[in-house]
């Protein structure tokens, strides 16, 4: 046995000895150890969590310090990146200790978890985990970071393994990689500490190319995933759901790109559905088209595997300003929720009951072909807030409800304008459903796009948990 062999089983059996653990409710000075009672770590407590991303690149107009901590449980900073020394660049480490420090002060128990890659961030996964002195120095580089300022733990978000997503190298070593270097890293952090993972709607690609019909391995090391069930559709001249619920109409054909059969094809591979989060966008894409009905099926999901058809779904559509119709093939551009950085910039937008100045006749003209945040629906005058919390077309923009993907989306004909996204009514949906299968809970993209908070406290009370005072 070589030392590279020899280190990656001792890591191995230290991570079995971690697991029996039972070091759930330490009550030290860090950050990363306190609230919770321990339902992070090692294993989750019955109560649905729920999270969101915090991206770096928000902190000018939405500090850490002004964050509402008290209604999330764990808030992943985005993103720390690897590096070609195998090593984690953390950006801006001031702006990660006045996180944890706010996270820490607020008293709200809520835990601050490094995301490490991102779409554009994932260049160096592969040869960070292609060896043992590399797993070392990268699991050393997150443990270091966890350390030192105080962290729950680390969210990987390889996109993806085996598979290029934004033109990355990538090995059909990668999956079996990966599960090497969880071992080590569980090793390193210890039983009490997040260690979790943005996924695709199915599991990981194996050597073979194909997802790995068992993954309790991985389960067995890690926390939760976190299912990005969203960029399903981009902009497109036929427009399709950025975030599906599920295939309710059968007709779609990918049917494996919506939140019903993730949770499937997850469980089915041997991930407890307990450790099992389910992604929940913040935000819509503009379109330049004149449908009034969603229509678009290209996906962005690399990892699509044969499945049984999800269950339908019973879920109250709101406010709805016209019929819809089934949604059919067709063809379009996806981008990532983090690609376009500049799109978040302007942060967080405080609620006001007045909402935004409805005008006779808004326009998104600035935002065809991209990524928009709902707060910005709500300043742009396209959408108005009633006084029961839900939200109708307004500004020349009809409001309809597409019931096979259990989501609202908007549409002015006479500017060639179309809106996908996710309002109240279809977070709801989503998130009881996540609630109804026994998920460990929910998490968003991203806390900036809310308006005030209104999304997130419709998240958390389909979830079972109250929302806090603000």
């Amino acid at each position: 046995m070589c030392y590279a062999e020899a280190a990656d089983m001792a890591a191995a059996i230290a991570a079995a000895a971690a697991d029996k653990v039972a070091d759930l409710n330490d009550s030290g000075d860090d950050t990363g150890d306190q609230g919770l009672d321990g339902q992070v770590g090692a294993q989750f407590a019955p109560t649905q969590l729920h999270a969101t991303y915090y991206p770096n690149w928000v902190s000018g107009s939405l500090p850490p310090e002004q964050l509402w901590f008290g209604k999330f449980d764990i808030i992943y900073y985005a993103f720390a990146i690897p590096t070609s020394g195998s090593t984690v660049n953390l950006g801006s480490t001031s702006l990660l200790k006045r996180l944890a420090a706010a996270a820490k002060s607020s008293g709200k128990g809520s835990k601050i978890v490094l995301s490490v890659g991102g779409w554009t961030g994932s260049t160096y996964f592969t040869q960070s985990v292609n060896s043992a002195s590399n797993r070392s120095k990268f699991n050393n580089s997150m443990a270091s970071a966890v350390r030192t300022y105080g962290l729950a733990g680390i969210d990987i978000d390889w996109e993806y393994p085996n598979s290029s997503g934004a033109g990355n190298p990538h090995s059909s070593s990668d999956a079996a990689n990966f599960l090497t270097m969880l071992q080590g890293l569980r090793a390193n952090l210890g039983s009490s500490k997040i260690i979790s993972a943005a996924v695709a709607h199915s599991p990981w690609l194996g050597s073979n190319g194909k997802s790995l019909t068992n993954v309790s391995a991985y389960a067995k090391q890690m926390s939760h995933v976190n299912i990005m069930n969203y960029d399903v559709w981009g902009a497109s001249s036929t427009p399709g759901p950025n975030a599906p619920l599920g295939n309710n109409c059968g007709t779609s054909k990918q049917p494996n790109a919506n939140a019903q059969a993730a949770f499937s094809n997850w469980t089915k591979a041997g991930f407890p559905a307990s450790k099992l989060f389910l992604g929940l966008p913040l935000y819509g894409y503009v379109s330049r088209s004149t449908k009034t009905t969603l229509s678009g099926s290209r996906v962005s999901a690399p990892v699509l595997l044969p499945g049984d058809q999800p269950e339908p779904v019973d879920a109250t559509p709101g406010p709805t300003d016209d019929p819809v119709q089934p949604i059919t093939d067709a063809s379009g551009k996806v981008l990532k929720a983090e690609d376009d950085q500049a799109l978040f910039l302007d942060g967080a937008h405080p609620r006001s009951d007045s909402n935004a100045t409805v005008r006779a006749d808004a326009s998104l003209s600035g935002w065809i072909g991209q990524q928009i945040p709902f707060a910005k629906l709500v300043s742009a005058g396209v959408i108005k807030r009633q006084s029961d919390g839900s939200y109708v077309g307004a500004g020349g923009f009809k409001r309809g409800w597409d019931s096979c993907s259990t989501t609202p989306f908007l549409y002015n004909t006479s500017q060639s304008t179309f809106v996908s996204f996710d309002d109240p009514s279809s977070l709801r949906a989503k998130a009881g459903y996540a609630k109804t299968k026994g998920m460990g809970g929910t998490f968003t993209w991203s806390i900036d796009q809310d308006y005030g908070h209104d999304l997130t406290d419709v998240i958390r009370t389909a979830s079972g948990r109250a929302p806090p005072p603000s």
